[in-house]
């Protein structure tokens, strides 16, 4: 028996105020019944079981016209629970997926015991808090209380020696080999469990009439029948026409989950006892719980409440298997040991099933990218426009194909497609920039989705900004296999025109289109999108130190665009990422005439740190 950690001593005052309430009751009590006759029940019952329950619903067993089903689960609501600990997690689920629960497991311990049992049995798992193991904790709170508290920590004089220091004599034994002592000690070190207020509160809310313990002393659960999980489960089962199969705790996590609702996780029981009451069946629910596995009691009671369970990244947009088992789900509960702020747009995401080339909704998990870079409107500008859609579409799995010898993630066929053009001119509105229709990209973007490939819209502003520029093309940022690049080789000043100067942008101004797209994409619950910053030049990309990269929507990526020799190459290479450590994806380009000579797929990717993305232009 664990002891109870009891934070409050009784006074004498506080035993005469409830000498006399407890008269001022039972003097009511009498009253009530010489006023109320025979129409009372005579019994005194409150419709409690066993220990009785001030936490169960108000009605009375008799009122009941049948067995009262042990959890009644609705629903949720997308239901997120607080990932700071087993106790908090299995407390959330159940408030999230539980209108009331008769039955309920509470346990000391995060266990595949108690989750498998309440999984298997329909009812809600609680947890006591952590047991604390030092005796101490019972030692301070009883000489916090202590009247002599103050005197007892005085130091003792040199004429007054303490009797405790007296050598033991023969024929008086010491104290120390007494076994009532022994047994008194051994107690005291016992770990001690207790609820919180919080678990209390929830048992009030459920209507809980029984609580099958496991590992926490009856003691701690006032009012309300309790008893030993292993001993009343299975006789419950069988009265709710359950058929529990027992095992040996599983191997590895998936397996274990895989189980939770027909297997319980523990060694069968040899006897059972029935408990008070009658019961029936749990009504479930239609859900889905992703988790990583971490908190065993608050997924079992997901489980319990009807859920189906799926193993998941923290961020549920990585996996394409997350995607298909979210796909079209509307209740979804989350059960992770790690905190995702954007856990609940993520999981509205996931739930649109819709799903980027290669696979879930995350650009780079597992993939590298291989572009054809240019225009389909002119031959002049890179090797994209040197043929028509259909043949452009297959050059661009031809490039990519070679490089699936060389790494072990996905290599992805991509198109770089440059949809306003620097110009010499100024053009009708000034900007020394070509702005091409919406209409004419659109048959390469669908033929590109079609194909299982992905696209980025080039932007050169010219006098323009980049983000006036990018908003002019929102329709085609719909598509979901779609991102932006950004060239600020061609971001000029007010007075400046294109191939005089090499163009610069400020941060601020990279930073503006950062948050515009990643709202765009959460408003339109969006796969994550690709941003590409282009640069050859450290002072292209102005303070890129100040790069905003907390947006979990896009997934940004510096392309190093020099061209020339290979040790050129290679310098600007080193050189930019030196300047900015904290860029985690790099692309590299080939140029077909420019560079001396092009690397091959095999030289390409011996670049080091390898690219993330490449490009022919």
């Amino acid at each position: 028996m664990y002891p109870i950690h009891r934070e409050a001593r009784i006074s004498s005052s506080q035993r005469t105020i409830a000498i006399i309430a407890v008269v001022v009751l039972v003097a009511g009590a009498i009253f009530a019944f010489a006023i109320g006759g025979s129409g009372s029940n005579g019994s005194g019952s409150n419709g409690s079981n066993g220990n009785g329950s001030a936490g169960t619903s108000e009605s009375n067993d008799d009122d009941r016209s049948g067995p009262v089903p042990v959890a009644s689960a609705s629903a949720p609501a997308d239901v997120i629970v607080d990932h700071t600990s087993a106790q908090t997690a299995a407390l959330g689920v159940s408030q999230g997926m539980f209108e009331s629960a008769p039955v309920v497991i509470v346990s000391a311990d995060d266990s595949w015991e108690a989750a498998s049992y309440g999984a298997a049995l329909g009812v809600p798992v609680l947890l006591a808090d952590a047991p604390v193991d030092d005796a101490e904790v019972a030692d301070d709170a009883e000489a916090a209380e202590s009247p002599d508290a103050e005197s007892a920590t005085e130091p003792t004089t040199d004429t007054e020696p303490t009797t405790d220091t007296e050598p033991a004599t023969d024929t008086e034994p010491a104290t120390d080999t007494d076994p009532a002592t022994d047994e008194t000690t051994a107690a005291e070190q016992a770990p001690v469990v207790t609820v919180s207020q919080e678990l209390l509160d929830e048992l009030g809310r459920l209507g809980t009439q029984v609580v099958l313990v496991n590992g926490v002393p009856a003691e701690v659960i006032d009012e309300i029948a309790t008893y030993e999980l292993h001993e009343a489960a299975p006789a419950l089962a069988e009265e709710l026409g359950i058929d529990l199969t027992f095992a040996a705790e599983p191997a590895d996590l998936q397996t274990g989950l895989d189980g939770l609702g027909t297997t319980v996780y523990a060694e069968e029981p040899t006897s059972s006892v029935e408990i008070d009451g009658d019961f029936a069946a749990a009504e479930r629910t239609d859900a889905i719980a992703v988790t990583d596995g971490a908190y065993l009691t608050a997924v079992g009671t997901a489980v319990a409440g009807g859920a189906d369970v799926k193993m998941s990244r923290i961020d549920p947009r990585a996996s394409s298997d997350t995607v298909a088992a979210l796909d079209g789900r509307e209740n979804v509960v989350a059960v992770f040991s790690e905190e995702n702020p954007d856990l609940t747009w993520q999981l509205a995401t996931a739930a649109t099933g819709t799903e980027l080339p290669g696979g879930g909704q995350l650009v780079f998990e597992g993939k590298r990218y291989v572009a054809l870079y240019g225009s389909p409107h002119t031959t002049t500008l890179g090797v994209l426009g040197e043929q028509g859609t259909e043949a452009t579409i297959a050059r661009a799995e031809e490039h990519a194909a070679p490089y699936r010898d060389f790494t072990d993630a996905q290599v992805l066929p991509a198109l770089e497609i440059i949809v306003t053009v620097a110009s010499g001119a100024p053009g009708d509105d000034g900007n020394y920039s070509n702005e091409w229709a919406i209409d004419g990209f659109v048959p390469l973007i669908e033929a590109a989705q079609e194909a299982g490939q992905y696209v980025v819209l080039d932007f050169q502003p010219g006098r323009s900004d980049f983000l006036s520029q990018v908003k002019m093309y929102e329709e085609l940022l719909e598509y979901p296999h779609l991102g932006v690049a950004l060239d600020p080789e061609w971001r000029l000043g007010p007075d400046e025109v294109p191939l005089t100067r090499i163009g610069h942008v400020e941060i601020a101004e990279v930073n503006e289109v950062v948050t515009y797209l990643a709202d765009f994409t959460r408003e339109r619950n969006l796969p994550q999108k690709m941003l590409i910053l282009h640069q050859f030049q450290v002072q292209m990309l102005r303070d890129i130190d100040q790069l905003d990269q907390s947006r979990s929507e896009l997934a940004i990526l510096v392309h190093v665009d020099g061209q020339g020799s290979q040790s050129a190459k290679q310098g600007t290479w080193t050189t930019l990422q030196n300047n900015s450590p904290h860029i985690e994806h790099w692309g590299w380009k080939n140029f077909y005439d420019e560079d001396i000579p092009m690397l091959d797929p095999a030289g390409t990717y011996q670049v080091e740190p390898l690219p993330d993305f490449v490009s022919y232009q």
